[in-house]
């Protein structure tokens, strides 16, 4: 009987591959769309995640994500350095501040001021000089993925910025002494690290010059611990990366909107695919009444009509889901290479797998119902 169903369902090309079609393109915008929110949704805690040297980060309470500046007083450092359980903390000065490039052209960038003595919270991966370079007069670090675009000569369209090259920040002469390349961030502003007394030396002056305060817990003490001691003593926020990371990535989701837009497009997604199989579906069971009927006449129970039915919804779901995540994987790295935000983690398939099936089945439930009611006397009528 499985034989005959799969029979049944191939007999008219044309409905068939209308089913698989509707259902591929249902896949198609369920696992696409997901896997580009979830780009996104990393990206926002790129940096955090790149920056994970640290246990805690403490920031002032009213923060709401990893570019909301607001300075704590230096006195902050001293104050979570004594604390039970913390082995040490060291500052991280972070700012927006305006860059003119060697031949003029005025950008923003964002300085990230490392701790003098250690350099801890540095970019992952160095590409050209070291870490220890800057500790060298006036030096900086640059970007060449993400600010190597936009540090570019000619207001954007002349050769990139290169190591060696002179720039100023807010009017103080700096010097690039290598590069680094980092994970793609949310944020588009380029990055430029120096030590944490250059920053504060070159940014506009401010009564509060202490943005993050990177601790590491000691051996044998819970990090959730260390953190309500921090927060009771200090009066300020303290997050483990993970918590700091998912801070940011709800708060910059939910201010942007980003959220109800790729919410939309995937329930579009879920729609198309129950009306598009469903349509087709129900005008296919139609189309085989007579053979359903003559089933029944020959005695086939409809435990065993119901299991044909469900044989022929799941062979098209899974042929559909299949082409349509193919599909999806190939367009996101056409995208990637392209910059945008893709990226497809495990449980992306499993859930759409499950969308899918459940689209086919809703889309199949008045077909199997239609079937049930059949009267095998149908046969002999016309």
């Amino acid at each position: 009987m499985n034989y005959v169903a799969l029979r049944m369902l191939v007999g008219d090309r044309l409905k068939y591959i209308a089913l698989v079609a509707g259902v591929a393109f249902a896949a198609l915008l369920i696992t696409q769309q997901s896997s580009i929110f979830n780009g996104f949704a990393q990206q926002t805690g790129a940096w955090i995640r790149d920056t994970a040297v640290a246990d805690l980060w403490v920031m002032d309470e009213q923060v709401q994500f990893s570019e909301d500046f607001k300075r704590m007083p230096d006195t902050a450092l001293g104050r979570v350095r004594g604390i039970e359980g913390v082995a040490w903390a060291v500052p991280m000065y972070k700012s927006y501040v305006a860059c003119r490039l060697p031949d003029g052209t005025l950008v923003q960038v964002r300085v990230i001021g490392l701790d003098d003595t250690t350099l801890a919270g540095g970019p992952p991966e160095m590409v050209e000089g070291e870490l220890g370079d800057l500790r060298r007069d006036r030096a900086v670090l640059m970007n060449i993925d993400q600010a190597g675009g936009d540090l570019r000569l000619g207001r954007g369209k002349g050769r990139p910025l290169r190591v060696g090259d002179h720039i100023s920040l807010n009017d103080n002469n700096a010097v690039v002494v290598g590069s680094y390349r980092a994970t793609r961030e949310f944020f588009w502003d380029p990055v430029l690290y120096t030590t944490y007394s250059r920053a504060l030396s070159w940014a506009p002056r401010e009564r509060k010059s202490l943005t993050y305060v990177l601790v590491k817990v000691a051996q044998g003490h819970a990090h959730a611990d260390v953190a309500r001691r921090i927060e009771q003593v200090t009066g300020l926020a303290a997050h483990t990366n993970v918590e700091f990371e998912r801070k940011t990535m709800w708060e910059l989701i939910t201010r942007t909107g980003i959220l109800v837009n790729f919410g939309v497009t995937i329930a579009l997604g879920f729609v198309i695919g129950v009306l598009v199989a469903g349509q087709t579906f129900y005008t296919f069971v139609l189309d085989n009444v007579r053979h359903f009927a003559a089933l029944k006449a020959m005695g086939t129970s409809d435990g065993t009509i119901l299991r044909m039915l469900c044989i022929q919804v799941v062979t098209v779901a899974g042929i559909g889901y299949g082409l349509g995540l193919g599909a999806a994987c190939v367009t996101g790295a056409l995208f990637a290479r392209g910059g945008l935000a893709f990226q497809m983690s495990w449980e992306i398939p499993v859930c759409g797998a499950l969308a899918v099936l459940a689209c086919c089945l809703a889309a199949g439930f008045l077909g199997m119902l239609r079937v049930l009611r059949i009267e095998p006397a149908v046969v002999f009528k016309g």
